[in-house]
């Protein structure tokens, strides 16, 4: 195994899958007090998805509440509660290099815009012949972070 050429960061974002995404909305906005700060629509994830937050800064972390745009097809957002985690990257493209000549196996749609707008990517929950590294059952999406969250990070690490 070679050097490791990125870090993780810390979490990013959890996110959590439900059939109607107002129930969700109960429990984790107006019962736990969650900040909504946005929607996302994607027919071709078939999601339909609030975004919610905790925390402040750097530390803030991402709660995707999401239903299926169509119960019927996939991917299904709701079949797994907890259906993802996301991990704050500090060198995504690098990662992906280096996890892949290592035998990781990543989701198809290789790096993209996520919802909230940072580089995403994700590690397949399942391994194959060719890759077989996988989230073992658990989908994990990497997230590119912004030189912001990079610099909170180094700073508390250094500190």
């Amino acid at each position: 195994m070679t050097t490791r050429p990125f870090k993780v960061l810390g979490i990013q974002q959890i996110a959590i899958g439900g059939t109607d995404k107002q129930r969700l909305r109960k429990l984790w906005v107006d019962m736990l007090g969650l900040e909504l700060t946005g929607n996302f629509r994607s027919e071709r994830e078939n999601v339909d998805e609030d975004i919610c937050a905790m925390g402040a800064g750097a530390f803030k972390v991402e709660v995707d509440l999401m239903q299926p745009v169509d119960i019927e097809k996939k991917p299904a957002v709701h079949a797994t509660p907890l259906n993802h985690v996301g991990l704050w990257i500090d060198d995504l493209p690098k990662a992906v290099e280096w996890l892949t000549a290592e035998g990781v196996r990543f989701a198809p749609g290789g790096i993209r815009t996520g919802a909230a707008g940072f580089d995403i990517c994700f590690l397949h929950p399942k391994g194959s012949d060719e890759a077989p590294i996988s989230g073992e059952g658990v989908l994990i999406e990497l997230v590119q972070a912004p030189p912001e969250v990079v610099k909170a990070f180094s700073a508390l690490a250094a500190g």
